[in-house]
């Protein structure tokens, strides 16, 4: 009897908790939208005094809604949990390769164009592209204009999502983009290449002539935006990205780069052989550059590699050791 009565209490108690979860959950939403709307109308003035006109403003926002998805996205990117194996196993692998090695094929011209005009080698366009949404086949279907407003109202990285929004309402203002195609991922990354606002604003280029900027639909004006982008924060064709390497000593921590924000403390290759850094295959290390030394998921025995001022280039695309590892791999498994 006594046990009957214990578990009807149980069950009692069991389904209040959850009705104030519920409750508090819907609370929270219903906050967080009405405070995103006083955070709106804010911005909006904000625009306008800023030089954006009233007609953009009332184009791009009539539409515009707080979106939680996109802060739950925010919160679990890949970079954050994934190990580097299976991070770079899942960008850098056979079926890319294959794709690649066929646009490549049936765009050589193309390709062969625009390596040579900005000095950026095929193999990293296409790479760049792969990784960065499977050859124009996963664009991103999120209205941008709705996650960068949602990005800028959270409070993670407020100032930097605000900028971006602001850049991109000033290029629909001046007839650059078409505020009817802003669909891309839920970070506000538009096109083939996925460019933030400031990137279109900075490397887009209509590299067809036809006196549009079409990041998704063009793939001329795609792979040379792309490429002026490396192109103008430093690309040296030629130059390697990095080397796998094995750590044979214990090497004191200072030499040792954990993230992707500071890449510090680079030697000449000579100089790491003697702290005991080898190659990963056993085969000599040759170069003349200098080189730093990563760890990405900065434990004991997990992949370690020496990179070179090229692989930092690319961590001005994307601020991660993993996806600078990964684009440098698919582009050595598409050259080979």
């Amino acid at each position: 009897m006594i046990k009957k009565f214990m578990s009807t209490i149980y069950k009692i108690l069991t389904f209040f908790l959850m009705f104030q979860i519920l409750v508090v959950g819907f609370s929270f939403k219903i906050n967080a939208e009405e405070n995103f709307e006083t955070w709106l109308s804010s911005y909006k003035k904000s625009a306008l005094v800023k030089g954006v006109s009233q007609k953009t403003i009332d184009i791009a926002f009539k539409n515009v809604k707080f979106l939680e998805q996109v802060i739950k996205y925010d919160r679990k990117q890949p970079e954050f949990f994934e190990d580097t194996k299976t991070y770079v196993d899942k960008r850098a692998n056979i079926s890319r390769v294959k794709t690649a090695r066929k646009l490549l094929k049936e765009n050589k011209i193309l390709f062969v164009d625009v390596e040579n005009k900005f000095f950026v080698e095929k193999e990293i366009l296409l790479a760049l592209w792969g990784i960065e949404t499977n050859f124009g086949k996963h664009v991103g279907k999120m209205d941008i204009i709705s996650s960068l407003a949602t990005l800028s109202y959270d409070k993670r990285r407020r100032d930097f999502f605000s900028s971006q929004l602001l850049t991109l309402l000033k290029l629909i203002d001046d007839n650059l983009i078409n505020p009817n195609t802003l669909y891309g991922s839920w970070a506000g990354a538009y096109g083939n290449f996925q460019f933030m606002p400031s990137s279109i604003k900075r490397y887009a280029i209509d590299y067809d002539n036809n006196n549009k900027i079409e990041l998704k639909s063009s793939l001329d004006d795609s792979l040379a935006s792309a490429a002026n982008y490396i192109n103008s924060i430093g690309w040296k064709k030629g130059q390697p990205c990095f080397f796998r390497v094995k750590l044979t000593n214990n090497i004191k921590d200072k030499y040792i780069n954990l993230s992707a924000r500071t890449i510090s403390n680079r030697l000449k290759i000579k100089k790491w052989k003697k702290k005991g850094v080898i190659n990963f295959d056993g085969t000599e290390l040759k170069t003349n550059l200098k080189a730093a030394l990563i760890l990405p998921d900065g434990k004991p025995g997990s992949p370690a590699f020496l990179v070179f001022k090229n692989y930092e280039k690319i961590l001005k695309w994307n601020r991660s050791l993993r996806f600078g590892i990964s684009v440098c791999t698919l582009a050595n498994m598409i050259r080979i």
